[in-house]
């Protein structure tokens, strides 16, 4: 489920063997986060606003 519905977000994808979540914002760019959980990803994916929970979970919590 790479693709989201968001304003901020389009895609969000996430490897378990080396907890990288990359995520692709609208304005094109990819970013990769380091050292990310399983759960977080699982509780961004489930979220309703994608951008609150990055900008609350992810951003300046992970080195990218």
């Amino acid at each position: 489920m790479p693709y989201v519905s968001s304003s901020a977000i389009v895609r969000i994808e996430y490897n378990e063997l080396s907890h990288e979540l990359q995520v692709t914002f609208t304005g094109g760019r990819t970013y990769t986060y380091y050292g990310v959980p399983r759960e977080v990803y699982v509780r961004f994916i489930n979220a309703p606003s994608k951008g609150q929970f990055f900008n609350e979970y992810i951003k300046d919590r992970y080195g990218y």
